[in-house]
């Protein structure tokens, strides 16, 4: 297997050359750049970090094929028509949830890495899932959330990550719930995602590689937690014959 050595600066080069040019015509004349310093590095990436959860967290896997996300935007219900994507991401999955994300996927928790020029993110968690996953989410929280509120106070997370991400939160309590419920605050979240930003200069060489253990490692209490709410199994059952 071919190491990880970090991406680039040519990669942070063809991202801000494709944000000025973002049309079929240019892609396709840098495209084998996109594949040697964008895509392939990503891959790499992705394979060692299946590696690392092997160890640490064998309920995730990353797969080069199905972790690396396609360049290609989806504009079908969008006023932005731009076709391409101006960033480069990868998402490590349940085993048992599929690789699927948002509204429309069946996947659980995971983990997520992007690089983009001045934009390098690595979070963790479940982003705006399906109905039934979010009613499970909130029903779980609803029944006991004191340990999801002790995973979020813990200060190694917090020091890390901060709180929980609020840009879609609901401006009172779902139905079902009281409005003055203990958990009232995480019941009104849509997405229960943490995540930070990485300066690009980090992303460079194999220290990225660690830098991310590191945040799955801080994140895998939380991801755990949502995966467990959602009846996927634990790593102690993965590992079970």
């Amino acid at each position: 297997m071919e190491h990880f050595a970090g991406f680039r600066p040519a990669a942070f080069s063809f991202l801000r050359s494709l944000a000025r040019n973002n049309n079929k015509a240019w892609f396709e004349a840098h495209r084998d750049e996109y594949e040697s310093e964008v895509r392939e590095p990503m891959r790499t990436l992705v394979d060692e970090l299946d590696a690392v959860l092997g160890a640490i967290a064998p309920e995730f896997r990353g797969d080069a094929r199905r972790s690396v996300f396609r360049i290609h935007r989806d504009v079908r219900f969008s006023a932005d028509k731009s076709p391409y994507k101006t960033n480069a991401a990868c998402w490590l999955f349940h085993r048992d949830a599929g690789h699927g994300v948002g509204r429309e996927a069946h996947g659980g928790a995971g983990f997520y890495f992007q690089i983009e020029p001045a934009r390098c993110f690595s979070g963790g968690g479940v982003w705006m899932p399906p109905k039934p996953a979010l009613d499970r989410i909130r029903q779980a929280l609803g029944d006991d959330h004191r340990a999801f509120s002790s995973i979020l106070r813990a200060p190694r997370l917090k020091r890390r990550f901060g709180g929980l991400d609020d840009e879609a939160v609901l401006t009172r309590v779902p139905r079902g719930f009281a409005p003055d419920h203990r958990a009232a605050d995480l019941l009104r979240h849509k997405s229960f995602i943490v995540g930070r930003t990485i300066p690009d200069r980090q992303t460079n060489s194999r220290t990225l590689l660690s830098i991310l253990k590191t945040d799955i490692e801080v994140m895998l209490p939380l991801v755990r937690w949502l995966n467990s709410s959602l009846g996927l199994r634990s790593a102690a059952a993965i590992r079970s014959p």
